[in-house]
């Protein structure tokens, strides 16, 4: 009689913990990255009453415990956001995010680059990451990378990076030209952009005019090529040359080959046979050229890309990885120990935070993270509902359980 008084107090306790769970959960419903958890209860060790009749026994239990809170791992829906910075990792896996203290882990992918163009949470925290080695201590990208390759798990940090970057210019080392030159004593000019060292668009000009004298049945001319500022106002260089073509009007040869370009030199590619410059009979119509070279750039800002890549804009246009996001993995997750409603630590039960390896033993990121995304809440709105009505009633019970026990316990003493 008096032990269901206390195991009816055990219920009613462990009940409104776990009313208190299920509160917690559906509370959160709308919260980025959340983690629903659910009670699990045991029972509390039992009494072995010998009864009369040997070899029959009877145990009655003294209540019930909260054995555990485990976490669902279920995953959330990806909702679309306007933002690249924000990301969402699709199956296992988190992110780390540091302030001073211990590294945390997050479902919760709400990134934006702030004033200094580091990459924080809402609350100020650093995602961590891999930085490339292709930024100088001047803040120059030395380097053009598609990817950058994550580091060991020991090396992952702040992803910091610098307000001001540059691009610099890639100077041009070859151009190509195409045009007819028919069969006519015209001039024919044929010309295209070609960037210098210094970050200069120059014009790099071929002039063809045919020999007044043939010596052969090839057609034989005289080239002259011009390196010279956009506006005509500076010349580099010049160079004269020649260029012959047989008969059908395809190129045999030419002697013009390099010419200097405020610094660099670049390659002249006439063509081979009808592929470049020819000489054929029929109308004559405008040449192009094509060079290669980039422009230098100045930084337009970060975002981050569907592989985790932090990437920098130019206003050449020019994009570049500068830095990857790490996703981290653990082998008990439902080890992780919550230190608020998104962020957790790495616990005894959890094990290590580590890296998915490749065949070839490097760090990746392994899980599938996309950009624009956020993880919405795990939680089910439906099952919530449906735990609390189960609480609830549990609750209920139990209470009738204490009054019971209550009104027995009076009516002995009455007696």
């Amino acid at each position: 009689m008096v032990q269901s008084y206390y195991t009816g107090i055990s219920g009613l306790q462990n009940s409104s913990i776990g009313i208190d769970m299920v509160a917690n959960n559906i509370a959160n419903i709308s919260t980025t990255g959340y983690r629903a958890y659910k009670t699990e209860f045991a029972s509390i060790f039992e009494d072995a009453l010998s009864s009369a009749r040997v070899g029959n026994s009877n145990s009655i239990g003294i209540g019930v415990r909260v054995q555990t809170a485990a976490m669902t791992q279920a995953q959330g829906a990806l909702a679309l956001s306007d933002r690249s910075s924000d990301v969402a990792i699709e199956g296992d896996g988190w992110f780390g995010v540091q302030s001073n203290g211990d590294i945390e882990y997050t479902r919760d992918g709400t990134f934006a680059f702030d004033v200094n163009s580091d990459l924080v949470t809402t609350d100020g925290f650093y995602v961590l990451g891999t930085k490339g080695s292709n930024i100088s201590k001047d803040n120059v990208l030395t380097k053009k990378n598609a990817e950058i390759k994550l580091s060991s798990i020991k090396e992952q940090e702040k992803l910091s990076f610098p307000t001001t970057l540059t691009y610099p210019p890639e100077p041009s080392t070859k151009a190509k030209f195409m045009a007819n030159l028919g069969v006519g004593y015209d001039p024919i000019t044929v010309g295209t952009t070609v960037i210098d060292p210094q970050n200069n668009k120059n014009y790099l000009q071929l002039k063809f005019v045919k020999n007044p004298t043939q010596t052969s049945l090839e057609a034989q001319y005289s080239v002259t090529a011009t390196t010279q500022s956009l506006d005509g106002s500076t010349i580099y260089d010049t160079k004269t040359g020649s260029a012959s073509f047989d008969v059908s009007g395809a190129l045999i040869s030419t002697s013009l080959n390099t010419i200097d370009n405020n610094g660099a030199m670049v390659s002249i590619d006439l063509g081979n046979g009808y592929n470049g410059i020819t000489a054929i009979d029929i109308p004559v119509v405008s040449g192009s050229g094509t060079a290669d070279g980039i422009v230098g750039g100045d930084l337009v800002g970060y975002s981050v890309n569907g592989n985790a890549e932090v990437i920098a804009t130019f206003t050449n246009g020019i994009q570049s990885s500068v830095g990857k996001i790490a996703v981290y993995h653990f082998t008990n997750e439902q080890g992780l120990k919550r230190i608020n409603g998104t962020r957790f630590q790495q616990s005894v039960n959890s094990g290590e935070a580590q890296f998915w390896k490749d065949a070839d033993g490097k760090p990746i990121n392994g899980s599938n993270v996309f950009n624009f995304r956020l993880e919405s809440s795990n939680v089910s709105l439906s099952f919530g509902l449906t735990e609390l009505i189960i609480m609830q009633c549990a609750y209920n019970a139990n209470s009738k359980s204490i009054t019971t026990s209550d009104q027995m316990i009076q009516k002995a003493i009455k007696m």
